[in-house]
């Protein structure tokens, strides 16, 4: 049985897209896989350190695929019990962090996250069904 109702911490540049900055990049096949997590009662926390325009353009990608964010940069629920500003979540998805599965796309020069891996390490790991 998968767990659902949790929080996820996503990289938008080389996670959910290709490394494109300061531009969006193509989808680097994150959009069924967070579509099932957020069918699935998962609540999206975009994580990135893009800011300003070149977030709301991100915010747009989000709302163009469809993809519902519970927040952006923060957890709102962290508030009652820590001022910390790193954002709180049950799971995070980064290309840079260590262990994240990444592929290479031809001519993309930076590898980006591997969803077809990540959804299998979820599904493996209890996270979807």
């Amino acid at each position: 049985m998968a767990i659902h109702d949790a929080i996820i911490a996503v990289d938008f540049d080389g996670t959910v897209v290709t490394h494109e900055y300061p531009h969006v990049g193509r989808d680097a096949g994150a959009v069924p896989v967070l579509r099932e997590l957020t069918d699935n009662g998962w609540r999206p926390i975009l994580h990135t350190m893009r800011s300003g325009a070149l977030l709301d353009k991100a915010l747009a990608w989000f709302a163009e695929q469809d993809i519902p964010l519970y927040a952006v940069n923060e957890n709102p629920e962290q508030r009652r019990w820590t001022q910390s500003p790193k954002v709180h979540a049950d799971l995070y998805i980064d290309d840079s962090a260590l262990g994240c599965p990444i592929r290479f796309i031809d001519g993309v020069k930076r590898p980006v996250a591997d969803w077809t891996k990540i959804r299998e390490q979820l599904v493996r790991d209890g996270f979807l069904d």
